[in-house]
């Protein structure tokens, strides 16, 4: 859960009975008006990879899929809810599009207990994220 601005609680929290159960597939247009994603508009949480694959989308017209995969801990589902119709050559309106966003989890530097995105000077880090499409 969320709180002013949007900034995770630190709570972490199961998405049974959600609109954030999306484990069993989901017409994500379908949710984006509930109650439940008021204050957000939409989609705009981050959720909980417990996997190597955070993410399956499926176009059932096309049959076109994209699988995610990360070794990152979040991954943030955005579903354009602020775009405004700005673009570079192309207008973006509310809700065009769907992002997946692999990362640490939002505010993690203020809650030690979440793996924490720091690196230290002279040191390697390394993730993979990977789209595959098919």
């Amino acid at each position: 859960p969320a709180g002013t601005g949007n900034i995770p609680t630190g709570e972490i929290l199961p998405v049974d009975g959600t609109p954030l159960d999306l484990r069993g597939g989901a017409v994500l247009g379908e949710r984006l008006n509930d109650p439940f994603l008021r204050d957000t508009r939409g989609y705009d949480h981050n959720f909980v990879n417990k996997g190597e694959i955070c993410a399956v989308l499926r176009n059932p017209e096309s049959g076109l899929t994209m699988t995610v995969t990360t070794d990152l801990p979040g991954v943030q589902v955005y579903a354009g809810n602020f775009l405004d119709n700005n673009g570079k050559g192309v207008v973006y309106g509310k809700r065009s599009g769907v992002a997946l966003e692999t990362q640490f989890f939002p505010d993690s530097v203020n809650h030690p207990e979440w793996k924490q995105p720091f690196v230290k000077a002279g040191r390697l880090w390394q993730s993979v994220t990977r789209y595959a499409f098919g």
